[in-house]
This record gives C-alpha cells, sequence and structure tokens, in this order.
C-alpha cells in the first residue's frame, strides 16, 4: 500500500513507523522546515530547547512508556512548576508547601479547613462559569491568586464568561509533594525529542518532504495515495464548508542570557492578569543544568487568539464548537481514503501519551492486528 502521512508530530510518526515496518511505502509531508511538529527540540548552546513550550513525557501506561523508550533514554526529570503572583512564589500542584506560604498553615487538617471555610460561599448553588466552578473546589484565596489571571490570559476571555467544565477537578494534594503528574512514568528524553521521529522515520520505506504543504496539491495526492494519513485541521480539509472551528494559538519569545541560571526552575507560571505571557521556561532545567557555563536560553509563553494563518495549537473544546466537531466527524467518517489523527484531525486536546496511544490503536485497525 501507498501511505501519505501529513504531518510529522507524533501521531504521523507512529504511524509511519509502524505501516513502514510492515512493508508498506510511506511518504510524510511537513509545512514546516523541520521534523517532529511541536515536540521539535533544537540544541542551542548544549542546551535542547523545546521550541513550541514546555513538553515533559508523562504516563502510566506501561506499553506506551516501553514504546518510546525504543527511541530515546528518557531522565528522570519531574515536573515541579513554580508559580509568581506580585513576587510571592507558591508551589504548584496546590500541596502543602502551597497552603504553608498562602495561610501559614501546617498541618493537612489545618489547610483543610482553610479551603472548607472559603467555599462556603458556593454551599448551595450550582457553578455557573469557571470562576465559581473554581472557588467552590478550592476557594477565594487560590482562585483569585493563583487561577484566575492565568487563566483568563490562556483563553482570552474572563473567568465568569469561560463554562465551569474547563475545570473538572483541580489537584489538591494534602502533602509537601511538588510532583505535578501522578503517573507511573515522568522523563524527558536525554537529547530532546526531535531524535525520537527522527529515528522512527529511519526506514527505506518512508520518504520524508518538509516545507511541503498538502493543501498545494491536494487533488493530486488524493488520487495518487491508496489512503492519507491527515493530522491537519479536520475543518480545512472539507474546506470549511461546515464553518470554521475555533483554536487557541501560542506565541514563543525565546532569548538566550549569559548567566549560568536565570530561575532556578525549568517553569514558572506567571499568575497575575498583568503580565501578558503566562509562563517563562529555562530549558537547561529540563536536563539537570546540562549545557554551556555562563548562558541559558529562556522563552516568554504568550497565549494569543488565532485566526485562519495561525498556527492552531488547542482546540476550544466548548459545547458551540463541539457541536460543529461532530458534524465534520460525520463527514471525516465517510472518508475511505483518510485516516484522522491528532489533535488537530481529531480536534482533541491530546498529550504526548495519550496521541501515542491512540496512533497505536489506529495502526492495529488498520492493519488487522
Amino acid at each position: 500500500m501507498k501511505y501519505l502521512v501529513v504531518g510529522s508530530g507524533l501521531f504521523g510518526a507512529v504511524f509511519a513507523h509502524e505501516a513502514a515496518q510492515k512493508g508498506h511505502q510511506v511518504t510524510v509531508i511537513e509545512k514546516r522546515d523541520h521534523l517532529a511538529g511541536n515536540i521539535y527540540t533544537e540544541e542551542i548552546d548544549g542546551i535542547q530547547v523545546h521550541k513550541y513550550g514546555a513538553h515533559i513525557f508523562h504516563t502510566s501506561n506501561k506499553k506506551v512508556w516501553d514504546y518510546v523508550n525504543q527511541f530515546a533514554e528518557f531522565n528522570r526529570y519531574t515536573n515541579s512548576p513554580v508559580a509568581n503572583y506580585k513576587g510571592h512564589m507558591y508551589n504548584l500542584p496546590f500541596n502543602m508547601n502551597t497552603f504553608s506560604e498562602m495561610w501559614g498553615v501546617r498541618t493537612p487538617q489545618e489547610a483543610m479547613n482553610k479551603i472548607n471555610e472559603q467555599r462556603k460561599e458556593m454551599e448551595g448553588k450550582k457553578p455557573q462559569n469557571l470562576e465559581e466552578q473554581a472557588i467552590s473546589l478550592i476557594g477565594r484565596d487560590i482562585y483569585e491568586k493563583l487561577i484566575k489571571g492565568y487563566t483568563e490570559k490562556q483563553w482570552g476571555r474572563k473567568a465568569t464568561d469561560l463554562p465551569p467544565f474547563i475545570i473538572k477537578r483541580l489537584p489538591v494534594r494534602l502533602t509537601y509533594d511538588n510532583n505535578y503528574f501522578n503517573d507511573d512514568y515522568q522523563g524527558i528524553p536525554k537529547g530532546g525529542y526531535t531524535q525520537i521521529v527522527e529515528k522512527m522515520l529511519d526506514n527505506p520505506n518512508i520518504t520524508v518532504k518538509l516545507n511541503t504543504d498538502f493543501f498545494d496539491k491536494k487533488d493530486e495526492y488524493l488520487k495518487s495515495f491508496d489512503k492519507i494519513v491527515y493530522t491537519g485541521p479536520v475543518d480545512q480539509l472539507f474546506d470549511y464548508k461546515l464553518g470554521r472551528l475555533e483554536y487557541r494559538s501560542l506565541r514563543f519569545e525565546t532569548e538566550e542570557k549569559n548567566i549560568d541560571n536565570y530561575q532556578g526552575n525549568a517553569v514558572i507560571n506567571y499568575t497575575e492578569a498583568d503580565i501578558p505571557y503566562t509562563r517563562i521556561i529555562e530549558h537547561k532545567h529540563f536536563e539537570f543544568g546540562k549545557g554551556d557555563k555562563d548562558k541559558t536560553i529562556i522563552t516568554r509563553e504568550y497565549p494569543a487568539e488565532w485566526k485562519p494563518g495561525d498556527e492552531p495549537y488547542y482546540p476550544v473544546n466548548d459545547d458551540k464548537n463541539n457541536e460543529l466537531y461532530a458534524k465534520y466527524k460525520e463527514l471525516a467518517d465517510k472518508e475511505d481514503k483518510v485516516i484522522f489523527g491528532g489533535r488537530l484531525g481529531q480536534y482533541k486536546y491530546y498529550n504526548m501519551d495519550q496521541v501515542t496511544a491512540v496512533a497505536l490503536d489506529t495502526v492495529d485497525k488498520e492493519f488487522g492486528e
């Protein structure tokens, strides 16, 4: 079979790798000038720079963990972000270190008493928006300092205008533990993520073409290949004929600093509304300070409204967009020749482990295993 894989992110790379291993001919086209989609890393000053935001691989799925470990050795990095609110530093996720810094409490019972006291303002009420939902879960202090500004920047809307389901639950840990994820496996590949995709696509049955946009020759591709694995925006494939789905975009400002250690942590979130970026990433801390001495690379991450022509990063999974996507999915399901995958092709927010698992499931369905 001749497969065309549109996009060289994780979904496309996993599918291409597995199809080629089974003897199929695979062409991978990528509109950017590099492989690996949003997990692309580039070495600068001996530091692996995450060009499209922080990527920490975490999963409790042993099959997925074993799968990615074929392609790279992972370090033992543990995600422990810190929040900066008006110069005060708070550990994330919300844990005893956070509560101690915020209220001076020392024991889990004291922390729960404080949280329960603050949640009372929502007693007997059903949350109508994100603000009310957050207060009902964690109380007003933490909402005002650590959730409100960050979330409003992220979504470009007031918290009172956002639906409550965005915050279904909040991790609250009554231990002095700053590990953000509860997963069994967690880490970052030594030497960055790009190598993983390069190794996946290193097969004589795979041809890779960069700087190649599917939509420049869409009709020709549809005729020339037996099957197309499409990881671009689902609405674009159908020429937006049912309307445009909405996305959120991001803007990154990356800067080299002549200092060995700029902020002392890989990720610091800026949770006040007046600071336009949501976080600063200092890349060398993903690999425990590895890289040139007296040099560091930082990236400021700015959320942005998406408009046609911008890079779509996140689907906006509210009711309106999910209803529109359901209609596009009906069209997608009728396409015999096209397999839709990834965040944009399936209009779903996926972590790296989730997209890997879905790609492997898709491979099993396609090849009958």
